[in-house]
This record gives C-alpha cells, structure tokens and sequence, in this order.
C-alpha cells in the first residue's frame, strides 16, 4: 500500500501543530475546542500540580545538599576548635625536645609523637620557617628588625610556629621580621 494514498480523516491529527505542543516548560497548553471547559480546568490544576511538585523536588534536592555541606563544615570546625586547645601543650612538647630535655624511647617522647601524629591524621600543618617571606595573612610580627640584606620582609626567627588544618588558619605563626633598610 503505498503512502501517498493515506489520507488522515482525523481532524486533530496535524503534524507539527504548535497549539498542541507546550511552547516553554511552564506555559498553558491550548486545547482544541471540542473539550469542555471541566476538562480544561483539570487539565489546568493538574499541570499547576505537576510544576507545584517539580518545584518541591527542587527544593529537597537543594536542601538536602546544603545540609551535607553544612554538616562537613560543622565537622572541620569542631576539629579544628579541638586541635586549637591541645596547641599549648604541643607547643610545650616542640620546645622541650628543641631544648633537650626529651630523649628518644622515653615515655614523654612516645606521647609527643602520638599527639603529633594524631594532629597529621585530621591534616594539621606546622608553617613558619625562618627565611620565608612574611605574609601578614599567616605570620604574627611581634618584632621587626631593619636589615640592609633584604629587599622585602623576611620572617628573620620563628618564636612560635602557626598552624592550619587544610586551608582553616588554627593560629598565626608569631614570628620577628627583617624589614628592608631604608
């Protein structure tokens, strides 16, 4: 049977016809005029239900993903305030084994490495060394010496070392500063 003898009898099937088809999400649909304005109105309600019920679903997925960025926040910074109150005491441990007066496969040795090593498992980071460049963002000058060997602020002796967990500053690090010579 060949296709130009078709012939479509049906008067509502027209390819291609714009008033059938939803122009932009959203949009009433045109009807054709053989159905009731009953059917109109639930055709209405029940497309308003439908863009009411995307909307929603918007909504929770919205929510439900600023609630796990939230929570992962609300995690890094309760570490980190946790971290903050043993920095004293990790400070107290640095500076007694500079000095000394901690020898290895004492007791107090195998602690500070313990707490040292529980501070590395949550991603802390020790910063501050001398020579680096002095970046007011990160270092705490508490001295400032000039020096005509400097072309630009130097960290001339690290007093306390600072520390950061990822890109969360816990402390700066309180430094004395080269200052070029004028």
């Amino acid at each position: 049977m060949p296709e130009d003898n078709i012939h479509h009898d049906d008067p509502q099937h027209h390819e291609g016809n714009q008033t059938e088809e939803m122009k932009e999400e959203g949009s009433p649909v045109e009807l054709s005029p053989e159905i009731s304005e009953d059917e109109k109105d639930a055709v209405d309600r029940e497309l308003e239900i439908f863009q009411d019920l995307q909307r929603l679903q918007a909504d929770f997925v919205n929510y439900r993903a600023r609630v796990e960025r939230d929570r992962g926040a609300e995690r890094q910074a309760a570490i980190a305030e946790a971290i903050r109150a043993f920095l004293p005491a990790l400070d107290d441990l640095t500076r007694a084994e500079a000095h000394g007066d901690m020898q290895e496969g004492t007791p107090m040795a195998a602690v500070a490495q313990k707490l040292k090593a529980a501070g590395e498992k949550f991603g802390l980071v020790s910063f501050g060394e001398k020579g680096e460049d002095f970046d007011p963002e990160i270092h705490d000058a508490l001295v400032q010496n000039p020096n005509p060997e400097v072309t630009k602020p130097q960290v001339a002796d690290v007093i306390e070392p600072g520390y950061k967990i990822q890109d969360r500053l816990l402390r700066p690090a309180k430094v004395a500063v080269f200052l070029p010579a004028e």
